[in-house]
């Protein structure tokens, strides 16, 4: 008798105890989606006891946390990850004269570097591309005077950690919004829930975020708000962005728990931006999480070829990265760049404020796309050359003129920086070079060597609601002018391009400090309104300390 009692006593208790888990497993879901079936339920319950099962025992902070059922362990090991970044090597200008890439207006590197330095450790090489590093700062060039959307601005002096190359800038500037006759806006709020995503500088500092570009919509503009943890749910309909408190009140709800099946919310993302299209304005899926994708639709490959087959429906792409010890930087970069869409690293509100406020027109609004730059080089004046970062922006030379392929997107009022190092014709620095071709030979253009120009710049875009892309051209001569006479432009956009090379080790720099690095940067500092080049100042003095 009394062991039949005790077995019905632990019976009973292990039915409470699984009931409060299933209670737990549902709640994430249950907001999301109120018409889950109960085999739906049980699964998630079944995937999240697991997770809690397996998961490394918590820290004594975390042991003082008060934590809600589904909260979600985070892992004590760090599994950040990193696309791996092949730098750049010279080519031999005579045997390669053609050199083709893809603009990049993504600058999510750079903050996440600063995210490493400010906490007193140097980033992973990998996390460093400099593109990004250069383009995280606006630049004084001209607006375009003509019917193309952008300007174009070359110059040419001397390289700050190679005394015998010289450094070629080219600057993309372009052009402003009317802001009195803006196109509406049709906004997804695409926003990841999981577990992972409990940390104070993930989804509450996400939120935060997207209240500040709300402050920036207009009543015209609609939003949208989808969230997914497990699966993906509808947890906003497109709603007028005057309705402002609706919208915050249906990010509010929102709470870390469950897997994420980042694959699933892309889906739903797209059609209900899809659902509300409005013709000739802007449709875009903000897209904010760290990234860790791990039910559904989760490895990169499927997921970019989820962003090819999304990217004509006339609907653009915005990641925002959040967080850090399970970052997935390399996913992300990638999905953006599938997406016709830009990629940006939030690791404050005063970076929110910059993405969403200060520069929200730039980066919300494209006024041209599939922009492709393609350099030829003049054999008789370059000797070699090669081109400083956007090494995941390399391009087939015939790419250039076939308007299938994919390319980069200039937002309104964006600025676009790309340098190349160039060697002289007749230095004697060593460039790799292949054998003697057996059965055809280059033959140099006898009018070359008489000629000033050191190369010609050629340039392809589309409108963003065209499929056929203009061309633009121009031819660049190197007047010998001194890096300490070069514009403010060239010399700080060479000092974050040096910093960055000195951050991945680069085996080009050779004449480069971090001292000279701050030199040179603190010499051209006239234009900085909001503080972001003295910032960059102080991460190089952090630098400074840290390779002591």
């Amino acid at each position: 008798m009394k062991t039949t009692s005790l077995k019905a006593l632990i019976i009973m208790i292990a039915g409470l105890a699984i009931g409060q888990l299933a209670a737990g497993c549902g709640t994430t879901a249950q907001k999301l989606h109120p018409e889950k079936t109960a085999l739906e339920e049980v699964e998630a319950c079944d995937y999240a006891a697991s997770k809690k099962m397996s998961a490394p025992a918590p820290s004594g902070r975390a042991m003082g946390m008060a934590l809600s059922q589904d909260a979600y362990v985070q892992p004590s090991f760090n599994t950040e990850e990193y696309d791996h970044v092949a730098e750049n090597e010279f080519k031999d200008a005579k045997q390669n004269p053609l050199s083709t890439f893809s603009i990049d207006v993504d600058t999510a590197s750079y903050a996440n570097v600063r995210r490493f330095i400010t906490g007193s450790q140097m980033p992973p090489i990998d996390a460093v591309r400099i593109e990004e590093m250069i383009n995280y700062f606006d630049y004084d060039y001209p607006q375009p005077n003509g019917s193309d959307p952008f300007s174009v601005i070359t110059e040419i002096s001397g390289c700050p950690w190679n005394a015998g190359s010289r450094l070629v800038h080219i600057g993309l500037q372009g052009r402003s919004l009317d802001y009195s006759n803006l196109k509406p806006s049709n906004l997804v709020f695409l926003i990841d829930s999981s577990g992972s995503m409990q940390d104070a500088n993930k989804l509450p500092l996400l939120k935060q975020s997207l209240k500040l570009l709300l402050g920036e919509l207009s009543a015209r503009d609609r939003v949208a708000v989808v969230a997914y943890a497990g699966s993906a749910g509808l947890v906003l309909p497109s709603t007028p962005a005057s309705r402002r408190d609706a919208i915050i009140a249906a990010m509010d709800q929102l709470q870390a728990g469950g897997s994420t099946a980042g694959g699933a919310g892309l889906s739903l993302a797209y059609k209900v931006a899809g659902e509300n299209l409005i013709a000739g304005g802007n449709n875009r899926v903000i897209l904010c999480t760290d990234g860790d994708f791990n039910v559904g639709v989760s490895s990169t490959g499927d997921l970019v070829r989820m962003m090819e087959k999304n990217r004509k429906s006339g609907i653009y792409l915005t990641i925002c990265g959040f967080g850090m010890g399970n970052y997935k930087d390399g996913r992300m970069e990638q999905i953006s760049r599938a997406g016709n869409g830009n990629y940006f690293y939030i690791d404050s509100i005063k970076e929110a404020r910059k993405v969403f406020v200060t520069q929200m027109r730039a980066n919300m609004f494209t006024i041209a796309k599939d922009v492709k730059i393609q350099i030829e080089f003049n054999p008789s004046r370059v000797k070699a050359y090669r081109l400083v970062g956007y090494e995941t922006r390399v391009m087939a030379n015939e790419d250039f003129n076939n308007d299938l392929k994919d390319a980069g997107e200039l937002g309104a009022g964006h600025t676009v920086t790309a340098l190349y190092e160039i060697v002289p014709a007749g230095s004697r620095q060593k460039v790799n070079t292949t054998d003697p071709l057996k059965y055809q030979q280059t033959v140099i253009n006898p009018d070359a060597s008489g000629c000033a120009e050191v190369m010609t710049v050629k340039l392809r875009y589309k409108h963003p609601r065209m499929e056929t892309s203009r061309l633009i051209t121009a031819t660049v001569t190197d007047p010998g002018t001194a890096l300490g006479r070069a514009s403010e432009n060239f010399r700080f956009s060479a000092a974050v391009a040096g910093f960055g090379m000195i951050l991945r080790d680069s085996k080009y720099v050779k004449d480069l400090s971090l001292k000279d690095v701050r030199q040179l940067a603190r010499g051209a500092m006239s234009k900085d309104k909001e503080g972001y080049r003295a910032e960059f100042i102080g991460m190089i003095e952090t630098c400074a300390l840290l390779k002591k």
